[in-house]
């Protein structure tokens, strides 16, 4: 898959990337959201960039709450795991994602360390035209949101 076909043809592959991930990592299943949710009790980001011939973000977005179960279940951590297994699980899983999106992309592209921001008083910026695509997923009724961003010419736009 080339970066000229955009980011639209990503959305199946993603969808199974992320379900593959949560069910052999975290031995989760995982379903599609009925909405895509706006905002989530303190909420956790990660996001992991994409730079080369491709450029964009694969950013995952969920409540302190469900962090902190995941991290559990992906480090083996007897519970409550703390914030900072919490922060450390949810880029973990950012970064299987994005590494497992990576081979669908044009090749040269590279990833980025992961980073995760807490709250929602942050904005999270690509330089260029953004394209999106925003997936929805529920984990035992919580939701949460993987997006892909993938960005194009040379203005900076807000994601």
């Amino acid at each position: 898959m080339t970066a000229d076909l955009g980011i639209a043809p990503l959305r199946e592959n993603a969808e199974a990337v992320v379900r593959n991930v949560f069910e052999t990592m975290l031995g989760l299943a995982i379903g599609p959201a009925a909405e895509v949710h706006a905002s989530f009790e303190a909420p956790l980001t990660a996001a992991v960039y994409y730079v080369g011939v491709w450029k964009g973000a694969l950013v995952l977005e969920c409540s302190t709450r469900q962090a902190v179960k995941w991290a559990e279940f992906l480090m083996s951590l007897a519970p409550p795991a703390s914030l900072e297994d919490a922060r450390d699980g949810l880029a973990e899983l950012a970064n299987m994602i994005a590494g497992n999106l990576k081979p669908l992309l044009t090749p040269g592209v590279s990833l980025s360390i992961p980073s995760v921001v807490e709250g929602m008083d942050h904005k999270l910026r690509i330089l260029g035209d953004v394209h999106r695509e925003v997936l929805g997923f529920e984990d035992d009724g919580a939701g949460f949101r993987v997006s892909l961003v993938m960005a194009s010419g040379d203005s900076a736009a807000e994601g």
